[in-house]
């Protein structure tokens, strides 16, 4: 049960640090500030976000959840199954183009490093956020596949929102500061 509160709780905090950071980054837009509420906000996803989904996958275990809420898992197994073993490629496949293009184009790495160039080729083409739709393909298809009802349910209702916020709120914002008009062209283009 620790580690369920653990998720909601850094999920949760993930989400209020993203409205707190994007009110300093609308304060103060010198290259510092940006920089360092970007890579502070970077931290606390990984720790706070990142960090539990991926020990919860461990432990307690995706089949663990239910057990230990009392509730029933996903039902439909054969047609979940396939649903998540067709996501998974899929999800990779968008994280892993992904990253390989803000390498060679962006010359940076996600989280880590930023980018010194707007991508807009690849799979940036089709979505200004593809290694966030791989992630939410990624993680559905590992709910799907497990069976777990709440870790499908806390993706839907709190994971995958916390995210998207965070995308439109504090990102977007960023990224429009960084870049200037090669970003907002690049916005107008691109879907969400």
């Amino acid at each position: 049960m620790l580690m369920i509160y653990i998720q909601i709780i850094g999920c949760g905090f993930f989400f209020l640090s993203t409205i707190v950071l994007g009110i300093i980054l609308r304060k103060y837009t010198s290259e510092k500030a940006r920089k360092t509420t970007t890579m502070f906000l970077h931290f606390i996803a990984f720790i706070a976000f990142l960090l539990p989904i991926l020990i919860g996958i461990f432990y307690p275990g995706l089949s663990e959840y239910d057990d230990l809420l009392g509730i029933q898992s996903l039902p439909y197994k054969p047609l979940r199954v396939a649903f998540g073993a067709i996501l998974i490629p899929i999800g990779i496949f968008f994280v892993a183009i992904s990253n390989l293009a803000l390498l060679d184009h962006g010359h940076g790495q996600a989280a880590f490093f930023l980018t010194k160039n707007v991508v807009n080729g690849y799979v940036y083409k089709l979505t200004r956020n593809p290694m966030s739709l791989g992630f939410y393909l990624g993680c559905l298809a590992l709910g799907f596949l497990s069976g777990s009802t709440y870790f499908t349910l806390w993706l839907l209702i709190e994971v995958i929102p916390a995210h998207i916020f965070y995308l439109k709120f504090f990102e977007e914002r960023e990224l429009e500061l960084r870049f200037a008009k090669s970003y907002i062209k690049y916005k107008a283009r691109a879907p969400f």
